[in-house]
């Protein structure tokens, strides 16, 4: 349970402007997590992470997620090589969503497609299109 590994804040201004992680997770236990190059700022991928994974990726410094599909936590790069390296953790005003800034590791992906970031896509002339 996300309550049992973080601390609950005790009002709005505790969530907001209080020294404590106090995680928002959403009703299925999770919160957002944003990975993003730490020396460029490419936004590398979006996933989710549990109490369990985001406590991994602060005491190991390295990224950990929860898997929806598979129902588990999983160490980001521990098959693929693409460690991602924790630079900086950010949170979001009410704590719902984290910002971690990442050093790739590996071959400096992160996608499991094989581009550098999961967002290699874009909406063009009626559909999407691949753009590295």
């Amino acid at each position: 349970m996300p309550e049992t590994l973080f601390p609950t804040a005790l009002d709005a201004a505790a969530l907001e402007r209080g020294a404590a992680l106090a995680p928002s997770f959403n009703g299925d236990g999770l919160i957002a997590a944003i990975l993003q190059h730490a020396q460029t700022d490419e936004v590398l991928m979006l996933g989710w992470m549990n109490a369990e994974a985001l406590r991994r990726t602060l005491d190991s410094g390295e990224v950990w997620f929860f898997s929806r599909a598979r129902q588990e936590l999983w160490h980001k790069g521990d098959t693929s090589g693409q460690i991602q390296q924790v630079v900086e953790i950010r949170v979001d005003c009410d704590q719902d969503a984290v910002l971690v800034k990442v050093l790739p590791q590996g071959d400096g992906g992160v996608c499991h497609v094989g581009f550098r970031s999961c967002f290699y896509r874009i909406w063009e002339e009626g559909q999407l299109a691949e753009r590295p």
